[in-house]
């Protein structure tokens, strides 16, 4: 009788576990992961070329990573719990389902969980605070306050059409460059030239993950006066806009590590990727955001076979 009670308990707590993972979004967590793994292998590499493999931190680069990741996944349920209750999110929509619509959780348990993500972002922000100071705390209460007006307030970012520039930013260039500074404390501007341009790759693809949601949600979104690039100009423009990131990331690409190196392929496989987005219709445009959110794995594996082989 016991075991029997132990094994329903532990298969509960299995299936909560599973919704909370899914709550999180797990498939779009590349884009906070790689811009961060760049910067720590950049550093490691920074370290490297200055005989100093030492000074490199493993347990400093990994409360970065969690702290990266910490702070979008907060941001992920602050989008959650308002869209929810500004009813943008329903149970007919046509992205991913979402915990709050389906009512697999109350909106008590999702206030719960983003207070407790808050704390975790903030203890762990601590520590990196008190490596890298003043410019450190700037970016981390930035970034809070960034997850918070994405949609949180009357005047959010994601209303006002204007998410895919900060977009950029946070899992680009703000992540990479906090980072790198983080771990190497180097004061030297030509020191951060290529993890700036190498992130900008990483906050171009962010903003194509964006770029499908909102080609995606163009009807609901007019609906509800959310009022992205699709619902202000049309799904053509839209796509235009993907294509420009497409070609960014060549560009960036080429001026971070050169003509050669392969992280150049990127532009290769977005390319493709904007031909298949052209003839995505309904559902299918939940599968094109899986796909684009992988050309960020994609980067960080062109990256490192690029070290390896060519550097």
């Amino acid at each position: 009788m016991v075991f029997v009670q132990y094994t329903v308990q532990k298969s509960c707590n299995m299936e909560e576990l599973k919704k909370w993972f899914s709550i999180i979004r797990p498939k779009t967590l590349f884009a906070s992961l790689v811009p961060i793994l760049l910067s720590i292998f950049m550093a490691y590499r920074y370290y490297n070329s200055i005989g100093e493999k030492t000074e490199f931190s493993i347990s400093l680069s990994i409360i970065v990573l969690l702290c990266g990741v910490s702070l979008q996944v907060l941001s992920n349920l602050i989008n959650d719990y308002y869209d929810f209750t500004k009813g943008l999110d329903k149970k007919d929509r046509l992205g991913p389902k979402r915990a709050l619509a389906e009512g697999t959780i109350t909106q008590s348990q999702m206030k719960k969980a983003i207070y407790i993500n808050i704390l975790f972002s903030l203890l762990s922000g601590l520590v990196l605070i008190l490596k890298g100071g003043v410019p450190v705390l700037i970016i981390g209460l930035s970034a809070i306050l960034f997850a918070w007006l994405y949609t949180a307030t009357p005047y959010s970012l994601s209303y006002l059409g204007i998410a895919d520039i900060f977009a950029f930013l946070y899992y680009g260039p703000v992540a990479s460059v906090g980072t790198f500074y983080i771990l190497t404390g180097s004061s030297t501007l030509a020191n951060y030239s290529s993890v700036f341009f190498a992130s900008c790759v990483c906050g171009c693809i962010s903003t194509m993950i964006l770029t499908v949601n909102n080609i995606r949600d163009i009807s609901s979104d007019k609906t509800a006066g959310k009022r992205t690039i699709g619902v202000r100009f049309g799904k053509k423009v839209a796509e235009g806009e993907y294509l420009v990131c497409v070609c960014l990331t060549c560009v960036f690409s080429f001026l971070a590590f050169g003509v050669l190196s392969l992280t150049n392929m990127i532009f290769v496989l977005g390319l493709i990727l904007f031909f298949r987005l052209k003839k995505t219709e309904g559902l299918e445009y939940n599968k094109m955001l899986f796909y684009t959110s992988l050309l960020n794995l994609a980067y960080i594996v062109l990256y490192l076979l690029d070290r390896l082989f060519l550097n």
